[in-house]
Parts: structure tokens; sequence; C-alpha cells
């Protein structure tokens, strides 16, 4: 299944390069960004980034704009956490969804979650262009992921994406 998603992903990845100029509808748009859990409340437990723990992730992706107003995206984020002097990949989120543009540079995301450590769920994101250039354009993002699963209590957070799309 590993093999499938990685094949997929670098299908689109090239596909999408090909695509780089175009500007008419439907058009293809890659992205990489950089993206910090800050807070998370599950149970009876607030959980934040940066206490005890450290965790980043870097976030892929491919937006496919049927219209100017809606896509589709499918993004893959590999989270590592560092804590007590030891790094290691923890978890890998795929991340599918629909994108609506909201108007004067900000898009709404709704993304299913699906987690390597066997959590699933939702998350809305409202992300904002801050910098547009030529051929790329820089962005910030707040995704606020919900989810369920694994016998543990339901979760929502919220985080920081910054990045770049193409």
């Amino acid at each position: 299944m590993k093999r499938v998603l990685l094949l997929f992903t670098f299908f689109l990845l090239g596909f999408s390069s090909s695509s780089f100029c175009q500007t008419t509808q439907p058009h293809i748009v890659g992205y990489v960004g950089i993206i910090h859990p800050i807070i998370s409340y599950s149970g009876n437990d607030l959980i934040t980034n940066f206490d005890t723990y450290y965790i980043v992730g870097l976030a892929t992706g491919i937006n496919l704009w049927k219209t100017n107003k809606i896509g589709f995206s499918i993004e893959t984020v590999p989270f590592i956490r560092t804590e007590n002097g030891t790094s290691r990949v923890y978890n890998v989120l795929f991340h599918p969804g629909v994108l609506v543009n909201a108007g004067k540079g900000f898009t709404m995301a709704f993304r299913a979650a699906f987690e390597t450590s066997g959590r699933f769920g939702i998350t809305p994101i409202l992300s904002k262009t801050i910098y547009k250039a030529k051929n790329v354009k820089y962005y910030v993002s707040m995704p606020l992921p919900v989810r369920f699963g694994m016998n543990k209590p339901s979760s929502i957070g919220m985080a920081v994406q910054v990045g770049i799309a193409f």
C-alpha cells in the first residue's frame, strides 16, 4: 500500500511539474510547507508542542483546480518528533480534500485525515497567500485537526503552516 501511494505521489508530482505554467482552468499547483502543531485538547488534557517534545511536519501536496472557485487537493505529511535528544518519524498523514477559493488570497480546505498511527478524522484549514511573485506564492495556513480512533479520546488541535506554492 505504501509503495502504491508513493508511486501515485511521484506520478502527480511529475505531472504537475509539466503543468507548471498553466494559467487556464483546470490547472495544477504543487506546494511544500512546514507545519508546526501548537496545541491539542484531548479528553481533559491540554497538550502543547515545544513543552517536553517538539513535533514538525513537512507538508507536500498537489492542488487540482477544476475552476477558479473549487478544486481537489492531495497532501502527505510526515511528522518528526524530537524528545530526550532523539528524533524519529512518528506519524505520516494522508490528507485528501476539497478546496474553496474564498477570494482576496484566502482558501478554505476541508480535508479527510488518515494517519499511520491509526487515528483518523477531518481537518478544516484556512489559508492566506501572503506574497505573490511571478511563478510562486508564499502562504500561511491554520489547520484545525480533529481526530478519532485508537481507543483514545477525540482530540482537536491548532497548528501553523507556512509554505510555497508553485
